[in-house]
């Protein structure tokens, strides 16, 4: 069974962020989701209706999980050994951004300064990112 199990079982192993390996990756897609988080954070500073208060709130920690995961794929997915090698500050900086993403950064704050903060950090991962890509 177990020789069976060897001869007819998958040769290669992909893992990709989505069912299909499509090799499509890059920081945009966190950095738009970040600047819709500090979008609505400014229109909540801008605006004193409850209503619309309350539907920020949700929208921007909608977004602002969006953004953690798009930041996690990177990490996780497409980034390798030898980039954490060549760019040993990458670890510290995707958990600063995932943290500036989270309940203790834009998503738990209606302050756009939190919100510029990860867009800044996001900034730093999208040049390294592109660093890569040459």
């Amino acid at each position: 069974m177990r020789l069976l199990s060897r001869i007819l079982g998958p040769r290669l192993e992909a893992t990709a962020h989505c069912d299909l390996p499509c090799g499509v990756y890059d920081p945009a897609q966190a950095r738009i989701e970040a600047e819709s988080v500090k979008a609505i954070q400014q229109k909540y500073q801008d605006n004193e209706d409850p209503e619309f208060r309350a539907r920020a709130i949700q929208i921007k920690e909608e977004r602002a999980d969006l953004v953690k995961h798009h930041l996690w794929v990177l990490w996780t997915d497409y980034f390798k050994p030898p980039h954490f090698e060549k760019y040993p500050q990458l670890h510290e900086l995707f958990n600063k951004a995932t943290k500036a993403a989270g309940a203790g950064g834009a998503k738990g704050s209606m302050n756009p300064n939190t919100g510029q903060q990860l867009l800044d950090l996001i900034a730093e991962i999208d040049t390294i990112f592109w660093e890569t890509k040459k």
